[in-house]
């Protein structure tokens, strides 16, 4: 693998960790409220930092990837907490999964980072260029989390 695919996933690994430690020690409870201004809460915006890296990887390589036809019904663009059902993964499954996220991405496509697909609408044609626009996304979701903490 070459030495700029390695720091990739090195951000990847680093940003997402801490994503995740903005919402170390908080309750499902905490996680769940709307502050007024919002319309979001914490665990909507986990659970689309987590959608939105899989949807992007759907959109270049028009494969599925497991959990986003359910994961969209939850987590994906206008959604909101209202969409939630029972079977919504939790805080502390949602920790898991977003922790597990790139080391499964990696499995799957570190070897495949550099193959051309078709452009998507933003006209990124590769998995790595995708990873990288999912960094920025997660970091504005990450915003957004510790901007809904300053209210809970």
């Amino acid at each position: 693998m070459k030495q700029r695919h390695e720091v990739l996933f090195t951000q990847l690994e680093t940003y997402r960790s801490e994503t995740i430690g903005l919402v170390d020690g908080m309750t499902d409870e905490q996680a769940e409220i709307i502050p007024t201004g919002f319309r979001n809460n914490v665990r909507w915006n986990l659970g689309h930092i987590y959608l939105d890296q899989y949807l992007w990887i759907e959109a270049i390589t028009k494969e599925p990837v497991e959990h986003t036809d359910q994961f969209n019904q939850w987590f994906g663009f206008g959604t909101s907490p209202t969409n939630f059902t029972e079977e919504t993964p939790r805080l502390e499954e949602l920790k898991e999964l977003l922790q597990q996220q790139p080391k499964i991405i990696r499995k799957h496509y570190g070897d495949l980072l550099e193959k051309e697909f078709m452009p998507t609408e933003m006209g990124m044609r590769t998995i790595e260029q995708v990873l990288t626009r999912t960094i920025f996304h997660e970091g504005l979701h990450a915003g957004a989390i510790i901007s809904l903490k300053r209210f809970i």
